[in-house]
């Protein structure tokens, strides 16, 4: 009869900052289980797992502010049936040492503050409430049978839903860059607002996106 591979389950049991970090990241607590069976769980070795973070923004409702926020990315509120899709957050991964039966760890997660990407643009657009976040899972497991090691694949359909406090992403983000937020220029455009800020001995880069910002103001008054 042929041995039976060992199957593992995934829940996400808490999420928190990572302190004192150069850069942003979520530390998701994640509990890794066997699957229970008649036979005794099967030592494992190690696991080497991979996981893909999506957001599911349909699952949760939204406040006018927030509405407005997001219409860069999904549109009049009116269209949100057909535009409110599933959404790609991150890939990570991560190696998980022996344990027998069931383990915790921590699944770092890094963050951007980079307002080029879609899941910046919905996180920062939220004010309450949690996002709604769906976990796949794959990758190769690595136990004993006997005294021989043996490789096994995670199963395609290991995954786990979770709701990320608002709040903890913000607070993440307000340690890490305070009252800052990040823009990305193209060249062109960085030599031209350089220029601006240069001609009108602006002292900084807030001053001169002031003025701009100002002129544009009047002209449309």
């Amino acid at each position: 009869m042929p041995e039976a591979v060992p199957e593992l389950n995934f829940a996400v049991e808490d999420v928190r900052p990572l302190q004192r970090s150069a850069t942003p990241h979520l530390m998701f607590r994640l509990r890794v289980a066997q699957t229970a069976k008649k036979s005794a769980p099967a030592p494992i070795q190690s696991v080497m797992l991979q996981c893909q973070i999506r957001i599911e923004p349909a699952l949760r409702r939204y406040s006018a502010a927030e509405q407005s926020g997001l219409y860069d990315l999904f549109g009049e509120p009116q269209r949100w049936g057909q535009t409110l899709g599933s959404m790609l957050w991150t890939n990570c991964a991560i190696t998980i040492p022996a344990f027998t039966g069931g383990t915790t760890v921590d699944l770092p997660v890094a963050c951007t503050y980079d307002f080029n990407l879609a899941a910046t643009k919905y996180f920062h657009a939220l004010r309450d409430g949690e996002i709604p976040l769906e976990l796949l899972f794959s990758g190769t497991i690595f136990y004993l049978s006997g005294a021989m090691l043996r490789v096994a694949p995670i199963a395609w359909d290991r995954q786990a839903g979770f709701r990320l406090p608002v709040r903890v992403w913000h607070a993440m983000m307000d340690e890490c860059y305070s009252n800052f937020a990040w823009l990305c220029l193209r060249k062109d455009v960085f030599e031209r607002l350089y220029r601006y800020k240069s001609r009108r001995a602006l002292a900084t880069w807030e001053q001169a996106l002031d003025s701009l910002l100002a002129n544009s103001e009047e002209r449309s008054d």
